[in-house]
């Protein structure tokens, strides 16, 4: 680690290689793919993931939800938090090394960038310490150039999750005069992306991320985390052959697992907020391993119940509990949507009305009706009573319901008084194709039984 300028030390991890590395590159990759990918691919004719705040409109996987189903995402991020601490007390911070964004992107695209035009950790350390030269203007003006290109790409594609690949494209095929503000944000967001992996870096994951500090709270002593065996390993010492080994440890002082660190630490120390459980280290110390004729995993996933006391991994009572809200949260969350409505229909009374007596033998209440399409195609309905003896009286009615629109509709419900009580439910029903979509019920209000 070398100061760069005052304020701050920047580090310089050494490229890391070996089997878990290799696969957290591929499965990194994969899910780069399905990032980049998923604005512009179609299911249900919408794009998979959309999460457009302005319109207030958000799909997964083919599924348009609405503002009406804030039930529905209020529990899906409760749900997702609790997959989160449940996923932390199992197998720790494994997340943010394999799965974060941040992490992918600062280690398998800048990080890898970075390797290329400058070389790994040690030329890097000498290129920002040596004056200003030719060489080291064009080094470092074409990294911060591929910077701002690969932030400009990351920019665009989170913009299409927000606001959809149909009106990125406007944004980046018209006149920058019809699209002053989308432009902008594609600006704003790539300064802040840029800025975020070309200098502030690990310092997102500890300091500004919250989750690393929750770390201590959701942690056990049954929790799987990259840790150091200092049973194994100490005392440590650096390898010499004329000394006996038996009476030191297997950790030989090399400091390899601090090198490849990216955010600096030493995982000897114990656990610690910044570790991210990138496994880097792992790899790093099984390759001394295997140098010096030792067994592997000297630092390796284990729990502090198998350090101090040697006892296999087993999940705790904890873990079991918080996995068995999990999944009774998850199945009430697949029942809702399997019987979600694809239209949202409200009926109510209308305001400051009771009821109307017609002729001899009838009873009327007016209604305001509201129908809302939650599908990508306008839809010809019928709106009706449930009940056969009832009758409606539209006053303001449209037939089809537009795309991802709403109508709204004002009616009387009649009823033959001699049937009816004080007040009873009103039933109605949405039917497209001779297929009931929605259900609604309101109240029904009739004179007393002595007026009848």
């Amino acid at each position: 680690m070398e100061p760069q300028n005052k304020g701050r030390n920047f580090i310089y991890p050494k490229k890391p290689s070996g089997k878990l590395y290799s696969y957290r590159k591929w499965f990194s990759y994969l899910l780069l793919l399905f990032f980049f990918s998923c604005p512009f691919i179609s299911l249900n004719g919408e794009q998979l993931v959309l999460l457009n705040l302005l319109e207030r409109k958000f799909v997964f996987f083919g599924l348009i939800f609405t503002p009406q189903d804030f039930y529905l995402f209020a529990l899906a991020m409760l749900i997702f938090i609790i997959f989160i601490v449940c996923f932390t007390i199992v197998l720790g911070r494994l997340w943010c090394g394999w799965a974060c964004p941040q992490t992918i992107f600062m280690e398998m695209v800048f990080r890898q960038i970075e390797y290329w035009i400058e070389g790994d950790a040690q030329k890097q350390r000498k290129l920002d310490t040596q004056p200003w030269s030719a060489e080291k203007v064009a080094k470092k003006a074409s990294k911060h150039l591929l910077f701002l290109v690969v932030s400009f790409v990351i920019a665009n594609t989170f913009l299409a999750y927000v606001i959809g690949t149909d009106v990125l494209s406007k944004i980046v095929t018209e006149p920058i005069k019809l699209h002053l503000s989308g432009l902008l944000s594609i600006c704003l967001f790539t300064l802040v992306f840029y800025f975020v992996f070309a200098y502030a870096r690990e310092v997102v994951c500890t300091v500004i991320c919250p989750y690393g500090r929750l770390q201590g709270v959701l942690l056990d002593n049954q929790s799987l985390i990259v840790a150091y065996n200092v049973n194994r390993g100490e005392p440590r010492g650096k390898l010499n052959k004329e000394i006996d080994l038996l009476v030191k440890g297997d950790c030989v002082d090399c400091g390899w697992c601090v090198q490849v660190c990216p955010t600096g630490i030493d995982i000897r120390n114990g656990t610690q907020l910044e570790c991210v459980n990138c496994t880097a280290c792992i790899d790093a110390c099984d390759e001394v391993m295997l140098k010096i004729g030792k067994p592997k995993r000297l630092i390796g996933f284990y729990t502090q119940e198998f350090i101090k006391n040697n006892r296999a991994f087993k999940l705790s009572s904890r873990a079991l509990g918080y996995a068995a809200v999990l999944c009774i949260l998850f199945t009430v969350f697949v029942g809702l949507i399997y019987k979600r409505d694809q239209i949202e229909t409200t009926v109510l009374r209308a305001s400051g009305t009771t009821y109307q007596v017609r002729g001899q033998a009838a009873i009327t209440n007016l209604y305001n009706a509201e129908l809302i399409n939650k599908t990508n195609r306008p839809l010809k309905f019928i709106f009706r009573s449930r009940d056969k003896a009832d009758r409606i009286e539209f006053i303001q009615n449209t037939p089809v319901l537009p795309r991802e629109g709403s109508v709204h509709i004002t009616f009387f419900l009649i009823r033959n008084k001699h049937q009816i009580q004080n007040k009873t439910d009103a039933n109605f029903e949405v039917v497209v194709q001779g297929k009931v979509l929605s259900h609604a019920t309101t109240s029904f209000f009739a004179p007393q039984g002595d007026d009848n």
